[in-house]
């Protein structure tokens, strides 16, 4: 399995890596590709997955790319070309395995890669981290980008994908808000690159997307390559060790009670959004725990004594309102940088997550039975929005994108005070409820992803048959 940089895409890997050994008798080996600003917290990382089972993950260092892309292009844009540029380095280590894999898998910024498996004739498969509705749309890009005159974002009309819910221009992945752009080229290649592996794993389950996934299945237009369903794919809360700080301030707290604030490993906001989240989160009234990380452009070091609430602060972040973390400490609990998310999900004082909608977050916050907060802000995440609010009805967003207008204080009170204490919070967490059963429903022996993934092994057993 060949892995992309970032956490985002190395923890899917890992967790689905894990599931083939222990539930599917095979032996797998992760190529995580890494960057200098990964390989410690990659290192880290991996000791949960691996200490218990062989997992064997071999780390490899991305190529330089600082003369192939300049250096304001866009994320797609450097990850594609670090994937392609390390395609030497990866077919080295491959060739070097003993034994040599029998079946290759890459996610979707490494589809230039399938020119390795096709050397060593070994079965392609495409992993996609996404849902299905955002692979409806990434694989129709390129019929798209015929039809379409001017930019995606200036159209009146909903983007119509054969057999899926349609897409709102300003739903579109990041991408497609610029034609013009490099990143946008470097997307339609990879759309492209997608429909050449063999099989496409996908990281949903049969009962939460229906509609999308009978359209890739059987939809004359976007029907391509098999469709195996996988997920979810998330990290499940299991308790080692000693409590953190924070789940020891959880454990005060009543039933269903607290709101959990973060935007991700990249999701940051403005010093003016910061500040109106603080107050908003203040005004509600409601307990809260926030994961909160400088804004965009901020390079002061701030400390604080461990979360800032067990003491007083070394020092309070000018970024939030002066005062703040006294002021706040007996309803909520800040966090610098990060916190045990799934633990934090899990516990039973959490009764809602204001989240940036990244598809493991929302996996994350769907298995554990929370209700969100949708405050969507990059890559696919408007989409994600868009199907937790209006088809799943499992979270509330903001009237307007926060990537285009400041969420006010006022606008953030309401959303909290609706998800934690009020009713359509109550129905909300009961939808999300029996979304999590149907996941564990899923993933159980002769469950729909279960079986899904012993067509996709027996697949690949076919395949190697017939290569032989």
């Amino acid at each position: 399995m060949l892995c992309s940089p970032g956490i985002g895409h190395l923890v899917p890997a890992l967790l689905f890596g894990r599931r083939l050994v222990t539930h599917h008798n095979l032996q797998v080996t992760i190529l995580a590709v890494t960057t200098t600003t990964t390989p410690t917290a990659q290192s880290q990382l991996l000791t949960p997955f691996t200490a218990d089972i062989h997992l064997p993950v071999i780390q490899i260092p991305a190529a330089d790319i600082s003369s192939v892309v300049s250096p304001d292009a866009k994320v797609v844009t450097k990850i594609c070309t670090m994937m392609r540029e390390t395609i030497p380095t990866i077919r080295t280590t491959i060739s070097s395995m003993d034994p040599r894999p029998d079946v290759f898998v890459a996610d979707i910024f490494s589809t230039e890669s399938w020119v390795i498996a096709e050397e060593f004739g070994m079965p392609k498969y495409v992993f996609n981290t996404g849902n299905a509705w955002f692979t409806g749309l990434f694989t129709y890009s390129p019929v798209l980008d015929k039809k379409v005159v001017g930019q995606y974002v200036d159209q009146t009309e909903l983007f119509e994908i054969p057999g899926c819910k349609p897409v709102r221009p300003e739903e579109v992945v990041d991408p497609m808000l610029n034609r013009d752009d490099e990143d946008y080229r470097v997307y339609l290649n990879q759309a492209i690159g997608v429909t050449l592996a063999d099989g496409m794993l996908i990281n949903t389950w049969e009962n939460l997307e229906p509609q999308s996934l009978q359209a890739l299945r059987n939809n004359k237009i976007l029907r391509s390559i098999p469709v195996y369903t996988v997920g979810p794919i998330a990290k499940k809360y299991e308790p080692v060790g000693l409590k953190t700080e924070v789940i020891e301030w959880l454990d005060k707290q009543p039933e269903r009670s607290v709101i959990y604030v973060s935007f991700g490993s990249g999701g940051t906001l403005s010093a003016e959004q910061i500040t109106e989240l603080a107050w908003g989160l203040e005004l509600s009234q409601q307990r809260f725990v926030w994961v909160v990380r400088p804004p965009a452009g901020y390079d002061k070091e701030v400390s604080f004594f461990k979360s800032g609430h067990s003491g007083e602060p070394n020092s309070e972040p000018e970024y939030l309102p002066e005062g703040y973390l006294t002021r706040s400490k007996k309803m909520g609990f800040v966090v610098r940088s990060w916190a045990p998310q799934v633990e934090i999900l899990s516990h039973t004082s959490v009764g809602g997550f204001l989240t940036h909608c990244g598809w493991n977050s929302t996996l994350e916050s769907i298995s554990s039975g929370v209700a969100m907060i949708a405050w969507a802000l990059y890559a696919e995440q408007r989409m994600n929005a868009t199907m937790l609010t209006e088809e799943l009805k499992v979270a509330v967003r903001p009237e307007v994108l926060p990537t285009k207008k400041v969420v006010g204080r006022e606008e953030v009170e309401k959303m909290v005070r609706c998800l934690i204490d009020g009713e359509e919070g109550k129905a909300m967490t009961e939808k999300v409820k029996r979304l999590k059963e149907g996941a564990e429903e899923a993933l159980s022996v002769n469950g729909s992803s279960y079986i899904s993934t012993c067509k996709f092994v027996d697949d690949c057993w076919s395949r190697i048959q017939q290569s032989i």
